[in-house]
């Protein structure tokens, strides 16, 4: 299989990672901060090693909190807590067109019980929000910018620090969904000026699935949205006010944690510019080799700078779904077809009438000769209509 999906899941991940996890659970498969026995003690400084790790990756290397740093099931389920946890009633919310449905069904829910107001960006013919257009969009009640870092319908790299900048003078929160982001471009929350940043362990970090979280910055407190076991202060009747346990509640996904923490040393090791590096290389022979074609759209995808490895096209004749079957069936060529979970991204792209886009994303794994295995692919099946 020619795996082409990496947007949805990185695939496959490095060998490093299934060693480690499966040593590790063999080993310490037990639970974190609950007990004084070794094994236990093991896995607890494993946990903190890889909120340190994150932290610190999120925050352009600096010592900051990383009880700060706290572990969810992935961006989605973060996002969840932190919209919730920060939104204020009878307050504005800006937001993009380029969100994800992990955005936007948690601050529509809102906006639908009458708790909040959004505002929806659109983006440029490049694929691109200006930061002046945040600014022209603030109103006396605005509180929050909830914007995601790249897209993952168009690849582009939104400009999050100028974002920020506007977010910090007008006294805004500024929530970062760094899905597609961490662990494949820059993000340092400090200069950017980033309130809260929502990531997840499967894509670009190399984990598993089942495993993400968020960073909040040091003056953002978050709600508290959920309740239980922190393994310390049993007695006390409340939940836990201070970090981590503030967004924490229950045993942790030690499995997950083991795997993220591992993956994230290989791509640090790696380097994260040589992985993104070597991906746009392949992206750019991939748009290179379909833009021309004959009955080929392809979308946005201009600038190699400010990109992620992902690319968005169809084919005339043909809706989506049915290309993303013959790359499957015929040339075992797996892509994702569709909306992809960003509805409002087809909306301003006018694919929303014809069902979406065939997603193409490039990942660490992919080679040259099967780029163009994918162009020879895509010009096979356009030719049979145009």
């Amino acid at each position: 299989m020619i795996y082409l999906d990496n947007s949805a899941t990185s695939f496959p991940k490095p060998k490093e990672v299934y060693d480690f996890m499966d040593n590790f659970y063999r080993v310490h498969g037990v639970s974190p901060g609950r007990a004084g026995y070794d094994a236990g003690i093991e896995t607890g400084e494993l946990l903190t090693d890889t909120r340190r790790l994150l932290s610190q990756l999120f925050n352009g290397g600096a010592k900051v909190d990383e009880r700060r740093l706290t572990f969810s099931y992935n961006a989605t389920d973060s996002l969840n807590i932190l919209i919730q946890g920060l939104a204020q009633k009878g307050s504005h919310v800006i937001t993009t067109m380029l969100e994800h449905n992990s955005v936007l069904r948690p601050l529509y829910c809102l906006e639908q019980q009458g708790i909040i107001e959004v505002t929806y960006l659109p983006f440029d013919e490049a694929g691109y929000v200006h930061p002046d257009d945040f600014k022209k969009a603030i109103k006396p009640n605005t509180k929050m910018v909830v914007c995601t870092q790249c897209s993952n319908v168009i690849g582009t790299v939104q400009p999050i620090k100028e974002i920020g900048k506007v977010c910090q003078e007008n006294g805004l929160i500024f929530v970062v969904d760094g899905s597609q982001g961490a662990g494949a471009v820059e993000m340092n929350m400090i200069d950017y000026g980033v309130s809260a940043y929502a990531f997840t362990g499967h894509k670009c970090l190399m984990g598993p699935t089942g495993i993400g979280g968020s960073y909040v910055s040091e003056g953002v407190e978050v709600r508290q949205t959920r309740f239980g076991g922190t393994g310390v202060r049993s007695a006390v009747r409340t939940h836990l006010d201070e970090y981590p346990y503030r967004l924490e509640a229950g045993t942790m996904n030690m499995l997950g944690i083991s795997g993220l923490y591992r993956g994230v040393k290989w791509i640090t090791e790696k380097g994260i510019q040589n992985i993104h590096d070597q991906e746009m290389k392949l992206w750019k022979r991939l748009v290179d080799g379909v833009r021309n074609v004959e009955g080929v759209t392809v979308y946005c995808a201009t600038p190699v700078e400010n990109q992620n490895p992902v690319l968005a096209l169809n084919v005339r004749g043909f809706e989506a779904m049915d290309v993303g079957t013959m790359l499957d069936v015929d040339y075992d060529i797996a892509c994702r077809t569709g909306l992809q979970c960003a509805p409002l991204v087809h909306e301003r792209l006018g694919t929303l009438p014809i069902d979406g886009t065939v997603r193409l994303s490039v990942g660490a794994f992919n080679t040259e000769e099967e780029i163009d295995t994918c162009i020879n692919a895509i010009k096979e099946i356009a030719a049979l209509k145009n």
